[in-house]
């Protein structure tokens, strides 16, 4: 680990600041509770990974109140020259000042790692990748995994933490056989589908106080601490893309991703046209193919990356009723009387399905849709259900067409 900054607060390192005057109807019992601290502990510590945001600033706040010592880290990922003044960033610019201002406020240690070199070649060079494969990234899920959780859980560890805190709006419910991840309380605030890589030993560590609350009322507790980001707007589209221009950002990185080639309808093989290169089409998209005169509308429903073709056709070419997994997880145990759904996007809906083959351990399996899924692309990850409980998940690999469906 390397520091490149530090700020100690208003009062001594690591100790609570005493409450705002408009302060939270939340006692320091109630504050401890939230984060399972060890009991009969006399001296106990917590670590919370602070993005600049609301969310997380509002867990460290809520972690000053527990009677804890309070440590702040920020990760700095990646070059924030064109994200500073940004709305919608995070872990950059900005947003490491504002992380910088709570930590003042609340009165608790605050550290900034540098951790760009790691966060390139783990989240940012793998997005290139991917889209130059043709397949559609999910670079939050590879920084959860990654950056966020292994190494940043492993700086908690040492510096002495309890427990490492997120802004992530998921449950940790502790169950006979060791903690469960759930969905949020709120189903329009839910990121449990960046988070099905989360291993049972993290999760044993881990915290999550918002998860059983509003967006609302943590902006009002935020409000109530005095934190200037309390009306700050949310993180918009990933993080390293300014403006939410990824094929430029991929451009750059992998030029040949730009090479031209043809587009051609999945069904008759006729070229309609040319395409600017693979990297700016996904699985699902009708917009931009730029190829008027079409009876019907069509759609991108898969991507040759090697003869650098788009493929196109109908809607129904995009029903899907299976979907291989690759390199899965599993978080506790599975029943085999309980019904399982999955979500192959963060904003759908969980659809039943049956799971054929080992799912954990970087094993490969094949989930089946009781009925036609669309919007299903290699690239994209599967996460599975049992109920509210996150069972676990995987990276989708390739698909099986509802028409090859037995």
């Amino acid at each position: 680990m390397h520091s490149i900054s530090a700020s100690d607060g208003a009062s001594a390192a690591g100790h609570a600041a005493s409450e705002p005057a408009s302060g939270l109807s939340l006692g320091e019992g109630e504050a401890a509770e939230l984060f399972a601290l060890p009991a009969g502990k006399s001296a106990k510590r917590i670590v919370v990974a602070m993005s600049g945001g609301v969310d997380s600033s509002v867990v460290a706040g809520i972690a000053a109140r527990s009677g804890a010592e309070v440590i702040g880290v920020t990760l700095q990922l990646y070059d924030y020259g064109a994200a500073t003044g940004r709305k919608g960033a995070c872990c950059a610019g900005d947003d490491i000042r504002d992380a910088r201002a709570v930590a003042d406020r609340l009165g608790i240690a605050h550290y900034v790692f540098d951790h760009e070199s790691r966060f390139r070649e783990d989240v940012v060079d793998r997005f290139a990748d991917d889209y130059l494969a043709g397949r559609t990234p999910i670079p939050c899920i590879r920084c959860n995994m990654g950056p966020k959780f292994t190494d940043l859980l492993n700086m908690a560890r040492d510096l002495g933490a309890d427990c490492l805190a997120t802004g992530h709006y998921v449950q940790r419910i502790v169950a006979a056989h060791g903690p469960e991840l759930h969905r949020a309380i709120d189903p329009a605030r839910d990121q449990s589908y960046f988070l099905y890589g989360t291993n049972e030993e993290q999760l044993a560590f881990l915290r999550f106080p918002l998860g059983s609350l509003p967006k609302p009322e943590v902006r009002a507790m935020a409000a109530a601490l005095g934190l200037g980001v309390a009306a700050k707007p949310d993180s918009q589209d990933i993080c390293f893309v300014p403006d939410g221009d990824y094929a430029a950002i991929v451009t750059k990185m992998r030029p040949e991703g730009s090479a031209p080639g043809e587009i051609v309808h999945a069904a008759s093989g006729e070229v309609l046209g040319t395409h600017r290169g693979v990297i700016h089409y996904t699985v699902g998209q009708r917009r931009g193919l730029e190829i008027g005169g079409q009876s019907e509308p069509l759609y991108v429903t898969a991507l040759d990356a090697p003869a650098r073709r788009v493929l196109v056709g109908p809607k129904a070419m995009l029903a899907v009723s299976a979907a291989r997994l690759g390199d899965t997880n599993r978080i506790g145990p599975m029943s085999e009387d309980v019904m399982l759904t999955a979500k192959v996007r963060s904003l759908a809906k969980p659809v039943p399905i049956t799971i054929e083959g080992g799912l954990g351990g970087g094993a490969s399996c094949t989930i089946r849709f009781n009925q036609a899924e669309f919007g299903v692309a290699p690239g994209q990850a599967a996460v599975i259900y049992a109920g509210e409980r996150v069972v676990g998940g995987g990276w989708i690999e390739e698909t099986v067409p509802w028409t090859d469906a037995p």
